[in-house]
């Protein structure tokens, strides 16, 4: 059996949850942020508290990676890494974008059968973080930052539908006018969808050294700026 500590902070939405063995057993979350430095260690202390009252030792802390907010992921990074230290435990990085395509690969949106999964998160102007999938969470194109077109996707979108998610996406509905492109609101990267993504990495031996991991910050990003997408 497996226990895991789930916390992402990568955008303004501060939220934790505690999963065993994939399954849900606690969650908290704040969407009024950005408060990450205010919320997180509240929030972790109820975890911590919920698990040691119930006799269930972790086993992993995952954390959400990136790309994300510089402030979001220091502290969210800061905050796994001291569990880990603590309490030996193993940690786990989940890509932010990963995180924002599990709502629709879960069925709590409506996805088309054989569509392409765009998760935006935003920038300055019409650059957005982003990558696309399949859904299976294969590449399709690579993470990076990138400048929004009417172009953009133009040779995927005339041979498959693209739903495109996140807080990135807004702003890129009344640019991306194909017909094949969908938009999805209200998608933003919480801990309770990390948990399946947490429980593979872990099953996969999948862990990070605690001493010398470091988040994909967005500004990581900037150097491959400005850049098209196909």
């Amino acid at each position: 059996m497996s226990c895991i500590l789930n916390i992402e902070t990568s955008t303004e939405v501060c939220s934790v949850a505690v999963s065993q063995d994939g399954a849900n057993i606690f969650h908290i979350e704040d969407l009024e942020g950005p408060s990450h430095a205010a919320k997180l260690g509240t929030f972790v202390d109820e975890a911590l508290s919920f698990t040691d009252n119930h006799a269930i030792p972790f086993d992993a802390v995952a954390v959400s990676c990136g790309p994300g907010s510089y402030t979001g992921l220091r502290i969210g990074v800061s905050m796994a890494k001291g569990i880990c230290y603590a309490r030996n435990l193993h940690l786990l990085a989940i890509p932010t974008l990963e995180i924002l395509c599990v709502p629709l690969l879960l069925g709590n949106e409506e996805l088309p059968e054989d569509a392409l999964l765009c998760p935006m998160i935003d920038a300055r102007r019409m650059e957005v973080y982003s990558a696309v999938y399949d859904n299976a969470l294969n590449d399709v194109v690579p993470v990076g930052a990138y400048v929004i077109d009417e172009h953009t996707f133009s040779d995927l979108l005339d041979n498959r539908r693209i739903v495109f998610s996140g807080n990135g996406s807004t702003k890129c509905k009344d640019v991306i006018k194909h017909r094949n492109a969908i938009f999805v609101e209200g998608i933003v990267p919480l801990a309770t969808d990390m948990l399946a993504l947490a429980e593979r990495a872990f099953r996969n031996g999948q862990f990070e050294d605690v001493a010398y991991f470091e988040p994909f910050y967005l500004k990581e990003f900037v150097a491959s700026l400005p850049k098209k997408l196909l």
